[in-house]
């Protein structure tokens, strides 16, 4: 069958058509927090480490990843209880260089971006230039015209996915966007600029505040009210906060103005964009000033890994107080319960914080689980569904014996 004449017979379609097509393929795409559920039986099997050594377990789960051509390359970044950090890499950065990723190979993180803002936000609140309280009447600039609904959603509930505010807005121009995503791969995000989105705020209603639901937007518009209130860019903010403090400096919104000069891995198609062929490279994301904090941010396994180790008690005396004790925030009637955030989940028994970006031809993953002191960096140049591995290695790490 042509399936590309009989898609473009499809695209002749009536817009009211096209739109409900898309307006399902969108959700089916974007719809939920995560595909990471494992079955009973995957969550044992995974659960038992198969040998003696963390090379032997991380290579049995990742060498697959790659050769199945379900990614073209992976790196992967473990910490263990002792603070030591081990790094992996597989298969290709970029097909057109022949070079293996590793733990210092630059990839964008998608909505990974988002701990980092989030951790700017606690350190903000601590100082006492906002407060979790604030609403977005008193946050926004005098005037802004709000309806009933957003005037009262407060900077917790945008920090944690509590506000009622969908993922992203469901316009016309998101749909029309979005279906031309699924053959050129181009950003459908590419509209949403601080006015595009304060004038959706002014009509917007729900019904659903107080209940997990991932928001694109939400996390746009703490970059914004961090801006406003601080006077200083997302950009300033992570380095005077976060890199600059943790010494990341291969993490940025700018990946070819790092300090680290790094080599950067392309990104393919995979799972999405629909009608590009999996392995075929695909666009970088270009977002507005207002998304950039949500979900521009693009970083290393070892910068990714230091991150969460602050997050670990003990680890880091700066950002020990704030960032674990926030990151525990959560909605406890949600099986994806919402934290700062991050995502709070009970995984074969074990308690794994986690968080998951995908962003044009990229995956990523950081898991951490604080019971255990481990954490799991899992960076794909491809655009994937699946990211249980990040999981599974936790859940080995947790029976393993450890050294002393």
């Amino acid at each position: 069958m042509d399936v590309y004449g009989a898609m473009k017979r499809w695209g002749r379609l009536r817009l009211p058509v096209i739109h409900g097509l898309c307006a399902c393929l969108l959700l089916s795409a974007c719809g939920s927090l995560s595909t990471t559920d494992l079955d009973a039986t995957d969550i044992a099997a995974a659960a038992r480490p198969k040998s003696g050594t963390l090379q032997a377990e991380v290579d049995a789960l990742a060498r697959p990843m790659v050769d199945s051509g379900h990614t073209p390359g992976v790196a992967i970044g473990v910490m263990l209880p002792d603070g030591s950090q081990h790094f992996y890499g597989y298969g290709l950065a970029d097909q057109g260089n022949g070079l293996t990723p590793d733990g210092d190979t630059l990839f964008a993180i998608g909505s990974l971006s988002k701990e980092y803002l989030a951790a700017v936000t606690a350190l903000v609140v601590d100082e006492g230039v906002l407060s979790w309280d604030d609403t977005l009447e008193k946050l926004l600039p005098p005037g802004t015209k709000l309806s009933p609904d957003a005037a009262k959603i407060t900077l917790l509930q945008l920090a944690t996915h509590t506000s009622g505010l969908p993922r992203q807005p469901m316009t016309p121009q998101t749909l029309r966007y979005f279906a031309e995503y699924l053959w050129d791969g181009e950003s459908f995000y590419r509209h949403f600029d601080t006015q595009y989105t304060l004038d959706y705020l002014a009509d917007f209603s729900t019904s659903s505040q107080g209940v997990p639901q991932y928001s694109n937007i939400g996390y746009g518009l703490i970059g914004y009210i961090l801006e406003l209130h601080t006077g200083k860019t997302v950009d300033a903010l992570l380095a005077e906060k976060i890199t600059g403090p943790l010494g990341l400096h291969c993490t940025g919104y700018e990946p070819d103005s790092l300090p680290c000069n790094a080599t950067r891995a392309r990104g393919y198609a995979g799972d999405q964009p629909k009608f590009i062929k999996r392995g075929h490279p695909t666009p970088d994301w270009q977002f507005t000033h207002l998304m950039r904090g949500s979900a521009g941010l693009h970083s290393t396994a070892r910068d990714l890994l230091t991150f969460a180790s602050a997050h670990m008690k003990g680890q880091d005396t700066r950002f020990n107080g704030v960032l674990a004790s926030n990151l525990r925030v959560r909605v406890p009637q949600a099986k994806e319960a919402a934290a700062v955030a991050w995502v709070v989940d009970d995984i074969g028994g074990e308690i794994i914080t986690y968080q998951i970006g995908i962003v044009a031809g990229y995956t990523s993953y950081v898991g951490i689980d604080l019971a255990h002191h481990t954490a799991v960096v899992v960076l794909q140049n491809s655009f994937n569904w699946d990211n249980s591995v990040g999981h599974k290695i936790l859940l080995r790490l947790a029976h393993m014996p450890q050294p002393g």
